[in-house]
Protein backbone atom coordinates (compact mmCIF):
# COMPACT_ATOMS: atom_id res chain seq x y z
CA UNK A 1 0.00 0.00 0.00
CA UNK A 2 1.61 3.43 -1.00
CA UNK A 3 1.67 6.12 1.33
CA UNK A 4 -1.10 8.04 -0.26
CA UNK A 5 -3.53 5.27 -0.14
CA UNK A 6 -2.04 4.97 3.81
CA UNK A 7 -3.61 8.46 4.43
CA UNK A 8 -6.68 7.76 2.86
CA UNK A 9 -7.86 4.67 4.73
CA UNK A 10 -6.73 6.34 7.65
CA UNK A 11 -9.37 9.33 9.09
CA UNK A 12 -6.69 10.66 11.65
CA UNK A 13 -3.82 10.68 9.30
CA UNK A 14 -5.89 12.14 6.68
CA UNK A 15 -7.57 14.93 8.65
CA UNK A 16 -3.97 15.60 9.39
CA UNK A 17 -2.01 15.43 5.95
CA UNK A 18 -5.37 18.34 5.24
CA UNK A 19 -4.69 20.60 7.72
CA UNK A 20 -1.11 20.50 6.90
CA UNK A 21 -2.04 21.15 3.62
CA UNK A 22 -5.17 23.21 3.09
CA UNK A 23 -5.68 26.76 5.23
CA UNK A 24 -8.34 25.80 7.91
CA UNK A 25 -11.88 26.43 6.95
CA UNK A 26 -10.88 27.53 3.40
CA UNK A 27 -10.56 25.54 0.20
CA UNK A 28 -7.04 27.21 -0.93
CA UNK A 29 -3.94 25.55 -0.33
CA UNK A 30 -0.68 26.97 2.24
CA UNK A 31 1.66 29.10 1.60
CA UNK A 32 4.26 26.60 1.36
CA UNK A 33 2.38 24.27 -0.96
CA UNK A 34 1.51 27.22 -3.32
CA UNK A 35 4.98 27.91 -3.42
CA UNK A 36 7.58 24.93 -2.74
CA UNK A 37 5.08 22.03 -3.40
CA UNK A 38 2.50 22.99 -6.55
CA UNK A 39 5.51 24.13 -9.26
CA UNK A 40 6.71 20.67 -9.29
CA UNK A 41 3.79 18.89 -9.19
CA UNK A 42 1.54 20.65 -11.52
CA UNK A 43 2.52 21.12 -15.24
CA UNK A 44 2.29 23.96 -17.83
CA UNK A 45 3.08 23.82 -21.12
CA UNK A 46 5.35 26.26 -23.10
CA UNK A 47 3.79 29.84 -23.30
CA UNK A 48 0.69 29.33 -20.79
CA UNK A 49 -0.01 31.77 -18.85
CA UNK A 50 -2.13 32.49 -15.37
CA UNK A 51 -2.85 35.89 -14.89
CA UNK A 52 -1.48 37.56 -11.33
CA UNK A 53 -4.70 37.90 -9.86
CA UNK A 54 -6.07 34.47 -10.75
CA UNK A 55 -6.78 32.41 -7.66
CA UNK A 56 -5.29 28.87 -7.96
CA UNK A 57 -7.45 26.89 -5.29
CA UNK A 58 -5.49 23.81 -6.61
CA UNK A 59 -4.09 20.66 -3.99
CA UNK A 60 -0.63 18.76 -4.87
CA UNK A 61 -2.62 15.53 -4.50
CA UNK A 62 -5.06 16.03 -7.64
CA UNK A 63 -4.20 17.30 -10.89
CA UNK A 64 -3.80 20.65 -12.83
CA UNK A 65 -2.82 20.73 -15.85
CA UNK A 66 -2.56 23.80 -18.19
CA UNK A 67 -1.44 23.13 -21.98
CA UNK A 68 0.99 25.58 -24.33
CA UNK A 69 -0.10 28.67 -24.76
CA UNK A 70 -3.42 28.79 -23.06
CA UNK A 71 -3.84 31.81 -20.76
CA UNK A 72 -6.45 32.16 -17.14
CA UNK A 73 -7.31 35.59 -17.42
CA UNK A 74 -7.70 37.84 -13.71
CA UNK A 75 -10.17 36.56 -11.08
CA UNK A 76 -10.52 33.35 -12.41
CA UNK A 77 -11.10 30.94 -9.85
CA UNK A 78 -9.48 27.44 -10.23
CA UNK A 79 -10.45 24.32 -7.82
CA UNK A 80 -9.15 20.75 -7.99
CA UNK A 81 -10.00 19.61 -4.76
CA UNK A 82 -12.50 17.75 -5.53
CA UNK A 83 -10.86 16.50 -8.73
CA UNK A 84 -8.40 16.82 -11.17
CA UNK A 85 -8.51 20.24 -13.76
CA UNK A 86 -7.09 19.41 -17.39
CA UNK A 87 -7.02 22.57 -19.78
CA UNK A 88 -5.75 21.60 -22.86
CA UNK A 89 -3.96 23.53 -25.48
CA UNK A 90 -4.45 27.22 -26.84
CA UNK A 91 -7.61 27.22 -24.73
CA UNK A 92 -8.74 30.67 -23.28
CA UNK A 93 -10.19 30.86 -19.67
CA UNK A 94 -11.59 34.35 -19.48
CA UNK A 95 -12.34 36.82 -16.97
CA UNK A 96 -13.97 35.54 -13.48
CA UNK A 97 -14.33 32.10 -14.80
CA UNK A 98 -14.65 29.36 -11.94
CA UNK A 99 -13.56 26.17 -12.59
CA UNK A 100 -13.87 23.45 -10.10
CA UNK A 101 -13.19 20.02 -11.18
CA UNK A 102 -13.19 17.40 -12.11
CA UNK A 103 -13.16 18.97 -15.67
CA UNK A 104 -11.63 18.44 -18.37
CA UNK A 105 -11.24 21.11 -21.38
CA UNK A 106 -9.69 20.07 -24.82
CA UNK A 107 -7.73 22.50 -27.32
CA UNK A 108 -8.40 25.64 -29.03
CA UNK A 109 -11.53 26.43 -26.65
CA UNK A 110 -13.30 29.69 -26.17
CA UNK A 111 -14.37 30.31 -22.88
CA UNK A 112 -15.60 33.83 -21.72
CA UNK A 113 -16.46 36.05 -18.80
CA UNK A 114 -18.02 34.39 -15.78
CA UNK A 115 -18.80 31.31 -16.75
CA UNK A 116 -18.74 28.78 -14.55
CA UNK A 117 -17.66 25.01 -14.53
CA UNK A 118 -19.11 22.83 -11.37
CA UNK A 119 -18.21 19.19 -11.10
CA UNK A 120 -19.54 18.73 -7.83
CA UNK A 121 -22.81 18.48 -6.56
CA UNK A 122 -23.31 19.06 -2.42
CA UNK A 123 -25.94 16.29 -1.05
CA UNK A 124 -28.74 17.25 0.71
CA UNK A 125 -31.15 14.39 1.38
CA UNK A 126 -30.63 14.28 4.82
CA UNK A 127 -32.77 16.92 6.24
CA UNK A 128 -31.33 16.72 9.82
CA UNK A 129 -27.84 17.71 8.74
CA UNK A 130 -26.49 21.08 7.03
CA UNK A 131 -26.32 20.77 3.34
CA UNK A 132 -22.64 22.10 4.06
CA UNK A 133 -21.96 18.82 6.36
CA UNK A 134 -23.45 16.72 3.82
CA UNK A 135 -20.79 14.24 1.34
CA UNK A 136 -20.56 15.62 -2.00
CA UNK A 137 -20.74 13.55 -5.54
CA UNK A 138 -18.68 14.35 -8.25
CA UNK A 139 -18.70 13.81 -11.91
CA UNK A 140 -16.47 14.89 -14.38
CA UNK A 141 -17.34 17.92 -17.17
CA UNK A 142 -15.70 17.32 -20.23
CA UNK A 143 -15.39 20.03 -23.11
CA UNK A 144 -14.45 18.91 -26.34
CA UNK A 145 -12.06 20.69 -29.00
CA UNK A 146 -12.64 24.28 -30.66
CA UNK A 147 -16.14 24.99 -28.48
CA UNK A 148 -16.95 28.62 -27.86
CA UNK A 149 -18.82 28.84 -24.25
CA UNK A 150 -20.55 32.87 -23.90
CA UNK A 151 -21.01 34.71 -20.86
CA UNK A 152 -22.72 33.97 -17.74
CA UNK A 153 -23.26 30.01 -18.79
CA UNK A 154 -23.41 27.34 -16.43
CA UNK A 155 -22.18 23.81 -16.40
CA UNK A 156 -23.17 21.24 -14.26
CA UNK A 157 -21.61 18.38 -12.99
CA UNK A 158 -21.07 14.95 -16.14
CA UNK A 159 -22.04 17.25 -18.93
CA UNK A 160 -20.10 16.28 -22.02
CA UNK A 161 -19.77 18.91 -24.75
CA UNK A 162 -19.04 17.85 -28.10
CA UNK A 163 -16.22 19.32 -30.52
CA UNK A 164 -16.89 22.69 -32.21
CA UNK A 165 -20.00 23.32 -30.12
CA UNK A 166 -21.52 26.87 -29.41
CA UNK A 167 -23.05 28.12 -25.88
CA UNK A 168 -25.14 31.01 -26.13
CA UNK A 169 -24.52 33.46 -23.53
CA UNK A 170 -26.53 32.55 -20.43
CA UNK A 171 -27.17 29.10 -21.03
CA UNK A 172 -27.79 26.55 -17.97
CA UNK A 173 -26.56 23.27 -19.88
CA UNK A 174 -27.36 20.26 -17.49
CA UNK A 175 -27.19 17.66 -20.46
CA UNK A 176 -24.80 16.34 -23.07
CA UNK A 177 -24.29 18.80 -25.96
CA UNK A 178 -24.05 17.41 -29.57
CA UNK A 179 -20.60 18.39 -31.58
CA UNK A 180 -21.25 21.15 -34.11
CA UNK A 181 -24.28 22.38 -32.70
CA UNK A 182 -25.51 25.36 -30.92
CA UNK A 183 -27.59 25.45 -27.74
CA UNK A 184 -28.92 27.97 -25.59
CA UNK A 185 -31.48 29.27 -23.05
CA UNK A 186 -32.23 27.66 -19.42
CA UNK A 187 -32.43 24.78 -19.17
CA UNK A 188 -30.35 24.71 -22.48
CA UNK A 189 -31.79 22.90 -25.40
CA UNK A 190 -30.60 22.90 -29.41
CA UNK A 191 -31.31 25.78 -31.50
CA UNK A 192 -29.05 24.89 -34.53
CA UNK A 193 -26.82 21.96 -35.81
CA UNK A 194 -24.00 22.30 -38.34
CA UNK A 195 -25.37 20.22 -41.59
CA UNK A 196 -22.11 18.71 -43.49
CA UNK A 197 -24.25 17.75 -46.49
CA UNK A 198 -25.21 21.85 -47.09
CA UNK A 199 -22.07 22.98 -45.83
CA UNK A 200 -24.93 25.34 -43.10
CA UNK A 201 -26.21 25.99 -39.46
CA UNK A 202 -29.43 25.04 -39.71
CA UNK A 203 -31.99 25.46 -37.52
CA UNK A 204 -32.81 22.62 -35.10
CA UNK A 205 -35.73 20.16 -35.63
CA UNK A 206 -36.69 17.70 -33.04
CA UNK A 207 -37.54 13.82 -33.85
CA UNK A 208 -41.40 13.43 -34.05
CA UNK A 209 -42.41 11.53 -31.25
CA UNK A 210 -43.86 8.32 -32.59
Amino acid sequence: MSIAEKIKSNPRLKQLALWLVLVPREARPRLWVRWLVNPFVHQRGRRALVRWRTRLDVVPFQPFVLGADSVIEDFATINNGMGGVYIGERTLVGISNVLIGPLRIGNDVIIAQNVVFSGLNHGYLDVQRPIKDQPCSTAEIVVEDEVWIGANCVITAGVRIGKHAVLAGGSVVTKDVAAYSIVGGNPARCLKQYNANTGQWEKYVAPSAT
